[in-house]
C-alpha cells in the first residue's frame, strides 16, 4: 500500500509539468492549428539561460544562492518569452497566412537554433544547480516505508496548478479570453467583428512562451540541470501528451496530459521502465490518429 502510494506521490509533480505544458501548448495551438515542436524548444532555451546567468551570478558575481537563482530565473523568463514573442510575431504569424504546413519545417528551424545558441552559450558543458529546498515531507508512513515528496516538488506543483488555473479564469471570464476563442474559431469572422487577430496570435505564441519558460525553470530547479537533446524530446512529447485531452480546449488538453504522468509513473514503479516511453508514445500516436477528423470538401 505505501509502496502505491509513494507512485501516486512521485506522479504528482510529473502530471502537473506535463499537465501546465499542455494547457500552454493548447493556448497556442488553437490559434496556429499546427503542429509546433518550437514550444519544447523554449522549454529547454529557457531552462538553459536558468543555469548560465544562475552559474554567472555564483561564480561572476559572487552573489548568494537565491539572488543568483533570482536572476537566472529573470533572465529564463525574459529571453524564453522574448523569443516567444519574436517567433509568433516574425516567423509563425507570415508563415500562417501564406502557408501553414511551412510552420511544421519553420518550428524544427527555431528549435535547432535556440538549441545550438544554448549548447554554444555553455561550451557544450552540461551545468548544475547545486541542490535546494530537498528536504523530505512525509505524507504517510507504513512499516517503516515513508510515502514523501520533496519542498521542491510540492512547491512546483502548486506553482504549477495556480498558473493553470489563473489562465483558465483568464480565458473563460476576460475580454481578452473572448477575443482569443473567436480568433481560435475563425480568424477571418474576428477581423470583421473588429478584433485584431494578428495581435491576438502574437500574444496567445507569448503566453504560450511564458507556460513553458516558467516550466523550464521550475524543471531545472528540481531536476538540477537540462539536456541540451531536451527541446527535441520535450518538443515531440508535448505535440503527443497534448493530443491525449485535445489540443483545442486548454483545459482538457491538461488533464489528458496528467493522466499520461500517471500512467509513467505508474509504469516506471511496476513495469520495465525500458519499455516505458515506447509504450506511452504508441498509446499517444493512436490516440492521435484515431482522433483526428479529416474535413470533408465539397
Amino acid at each position: 500500500m505505501a509502496y502505491l502510494l509513494q507512485q501516486l506521490a512521485n506522479a504528482f509533480p510529473l502530471a502537473t509539468l506535463y499537465a501546465t505544458l499542455a494547457f500552454g501548448y493548447a493556448i497556442a495551438f488553437a490559434v496556429t492549428r499546427r503542429a509546433d515542436i518550437t514550444y519544447g524548444a523554449i522549454f529547454a532555451f529557457s531552462g538553459h539561460l536558468y543555469l548560465l546567468f544562475a552559474h554567472a551570478g555564483w561564480n561572476q558575481f559572487r552573489l548568494v544562492l537565491p539572488a543568483a537563482l533570482a536572476l537566472g530565473a529573470a533572465a529564463a523568463v525574459a529571453g524564453g518569452v522574448g523569443a516567444g514573442v519574436t517567433v509568433g510575431q516574425f516567423v509563425m504569424r507570415p508563415l500562417a497566412r501564406v502557408s501553414p504546413n511551412a510552420m511544421i519545417v519553420a518550428s524544427l528551424g527555431v528549435l535547432m537554433v535556440l538549441m545550438e545558441g544554448a549548447r554554444l552559450a555553455s561550451d557544450t558543458r552540461e551545468l548544475w544547480l547545486p541542490p535546494f529546498l530537498n528536504g523530505a515531507v512525509v505524507f504517510w508512513r507504513e512499516d517503516g516505508f515513508p510515502v514523501t515528496l520533496t519542498l521542491i516538488q510540492l512547491i512546483n506543483s502548486v506553482l504549477m496548478l495556480a498558473m493553470v488555473g489563473a489562465a483558465y479564469l483568464v480565458l473563460a471570464r476576460t475580454g481578452w479570453g473572448r477575443m482569443w476563442k473567436a480568433v481560435a474559431d475563425d480568424p477571418f469572422a474576428a477581423e470583421l467583428s473588429g478584433t485584431n487577430s494578428s495581435g491576438v496570435f502574437v500574444a496567445s505564441y507569448a503566453a504560450a512562451a511564458l507556460f513553458a519558460t516558467v516550466s523550464g525553470v521550475l524543471a531545472t530547479s528540481h531536476y538540477g540541470t537540462m539536456d541540451f537533446g531536451a527541446g527535441l524530446l520535450f518538443g515531440l512529447k508535448v505535440v503527443l501528451i497534448a493530443a491525449a485531452g485535445g489540443h483545442s480546449t486548454p483545459l482538457r488538453s491538461a488533464a489528458g496530459a496528467a493522466v499520461i504522468g500517471l500512467a509513467e509513473t505508474l509504469w516506471s514503479g511496476y513495469g520495465p521502465i525500458v519499455w516505458r516511453d515506447l509504450l506511452i508514445v504508441s498509446a499517444l500516436v493512436a490516440v492521435l490518429v484515431m482522433s483526428r477528423r479529416e474535413r470533408a470538401i465539397p
